[in-house]
């Protein structure tokens, strides 16, 4: 992406510009929760290659309170070591599961940066936004997005059909447990699918440290955790999101990468500099050709590189409800259900949307961002990667590499539209 304005250590306030179309000087009202019909008319969408920028106090934000809020995101950023293969084997607690090994491509990461965008305008942008990083379960969205992408197209014709109905063989799903997993499990991480996928069994991925008894695990244990019915227990789980990948590669019949640059990441204007990785043993021939069966996250390394521009891009799309420039990227029908909760966690859509819905706690009703409104949705990765999206405040925040706090940070960018 090329920079629009030079950078601060801590936040970048932008320059304001006037946008001059057709004669007639396109503004935001800082004031209204939604926009107008003519406000969408106008809407403003950031070629290929640039984003213009605004003031913070021109589109209804104080410089003051969003710079304090950076600040805090800076003082709570990851300390972990910047080379992600030893940050996943030594540090995250995933190198002492079973199987464990870094099977796909890593990165040497940069440290904590951001880009804020108010009004689909770019009040704020900190560190190197333009690194190409592993972006761990923000992974998961792509993927997800690129089934919608196949049942906006008749390709999948309801999401509770069986998913072994769209695979040429029964490997997969030959046990009787394993034939009602439907896409919907699926996609809200409730299958409690059992198998081996590329050699990598099921239980592998953060396996049982107790038994039911409370005791450490035996190995026993660890393989033999009871099922339990599809779509009744949430279960978060990397080897089952990539069976979702390999189910909806089957569907597509061409590689997921090049199916979302096709239908999105070309539309919104990204960069050419992204990558979405697989392992070194996840690959299958379809219609004779060689294809990698790309990873939902990077929990083994793989997953999806790129950097903090082009993730702000994706979240614009979505705060957009998947329509770009008057192009119909993603149905509003898929968003609906996506940002929708299922019965066993209220607080998750499809893979990765995370809902700040009212969820009860020690007697009261709270949300993960208090000051946001519940229908606002993070896509979250390791690290942490996150992008933020909050429609009523016309909202979307990327940061990355943010230890502590995030929830906290993302109140304090909210708290500096009120202060505005």
């Amino acid at each position: 992406m090329k920079p629009v304005v030079g950078r601060h250590p801590a936040l970048v306030l932008l320059t304001a510009v006037v946008l001059m179309a057709s004669g007639l000087l396109i503004t935001v009202n800082p004031a209204a929760s939604t926009p107008s019909l003519e406000a969408v008319q106008e809407r403003y969408f950031p070629p290929r290659g640039e984003w213009e920028s605004r003031v913070p106090e021109d589109v209804g934000m104080s410089s003051a309170a969003l710079q304090e809020g950076i600040a805090f995101a800076e003082a709570n950023q990851n300390l972990g070591s910047h080379d992600l293969a030893v940050w996943l084997t030594e540090e995250t607690g995933f190198g002492r599961e079973p199987f464990f090994s870094v099977r796909g491509t890593t990165t040497v990461r940069t440290g904590m940066n951001g880009i804020i965008v108010k009004g689909g305008y770019v009040v704020a942008e900190w560190g190197d936004t333009s690194k190409v990083d592993m972006t761990f379960s923000v992974t998961k969205t792509f993927l997800s997005t690129t089934t919608g992408l196949a049942y906006d197209r008749g390709m999948i014709r309801s999401v509770d059909d069986y998913a072994a109905d769209y695979m040429p063989t029964e490997e997969h799903f030959k046990t009787e447990h394993n034939r009602k997993i439907t896409w919907d499990h699926l996609l809200r991480q409730t299958s409690d699918w059992r198998g081996t996928l590329f050699t990598m069994p099921a239980w592998a991925d953060r396996p049982a440290r107790r038994n039911p008894e409370g005791g450490p695990a035996s190995w026993a244990d660890i393989q033999n955790v009871p099922l339990s019915e599809p779509g009744t227990v949430y279960e978060y789980n990397d080897v089952r999101v990539n069976l979702l990948s390999l189910v909806t590669l089957n569907v597509w019949r061409r590689a997921l990468p090049r199916v979302l640059r096709e239908y999105v990441m070309d539309p919104i204007g990204a960069s050419n500099t992204w990558r979405w990785h697989g392992y070194r043993d996840s690959w299958v021939i379809i219609d004779g050709q060689r294809m990698q069966n790309v990873s939902g996250g990077g929990h083994w390394g793989g997953g999806m590189h790129i950097n903090a521009w082009d993730m702000a891009r994706f979240g614009y799309l979505f705060l957009n409800d998947g329509e770009w420039d008057g192009q119909r990227i993603i149905s509003e029908e898929w968003i609906d259900m996506a940002s929708s909760p299922g019965p066993a966690n209220p607080t998750y859509g499809f893979m990765n949307w995370g809902l700040n819905r009212d969820v009860e706690s020690d007697g009261e009703m709270r949300r993960g961002v208090p000051e946001a409104p519940g229908s606002a949705v993070t896509f979250s990765g390791a690290g942490s990667n996150l992008i933020f999206i909050d429609k009523e405040h016309d909202l979307v925040v990327v940061v990355r590499w943010i230890s502590r706090g995030s929830r906290d940070f993302f109140g304090k960018v909210i708290s500096a539209i009120e202060k505005g």
